[in-house]
């Protein structure tokens, strides 16, 4: 990311994992009062996993963070095997990260581009930022 904003990619992946933290954590009463899932183990993937959204989304600076990010997707889909709802919210978060994650790597790219042109002297690709004057 260039050094003249904030990284659009982050804060998109950041917003989707802080809903689906709320969303995991709120599948522990679920697991426990529908689904019959021990409590010890109900807590253990909810809570475990609405941290680990947490976590992933203060750490999005470092690039490894997208990939525990992917990882969290992927654990929100299999939760679906103890709650089966949650093979839809899971694909709906993946649908929704992964949306997120490559939106931003675009905008990232396409601000690059205009920041490159505009060190140079030249006019900015087309979609790119405008042009200060």
């Amino acid at each position: 990311m260039s050094e003249r904003g904030r990284s659009p990619r982050r804060g998109m992946c950041a917003a989707v994992l802080t809903l689906e933290a709320i969303t995991l954590g709120l599948s522990t009463p679920v697991m426990v009062t529908v689904a019959d899932v021990p409590l010890g183990t109900a807590l253990a993937l909810g809570l475990g996993l609405a941290v680990a959204c947490i976590v992933a989304a203060g750490m999005l600076r470092k690039e490894w963070a997208y990939g525990l990010g992917w990882a969290i997707q992927v654990a929100a889909v299999a939760l679906g095997l103890l709650v089966p709802v949650m093979f839809f919210l899971g694909a709906l978060f993946g649908l929704l990260w992964g949306t997120a994650y490559g939106l931003g790597r675009r905008i990232e790219r396409e601000r690059a581009a205009a920041y490159a042109a505009f060190d140079a002297g030249e006019e900015p690709p087309a979609g790119g930022a405008p042009r200060a004057g």
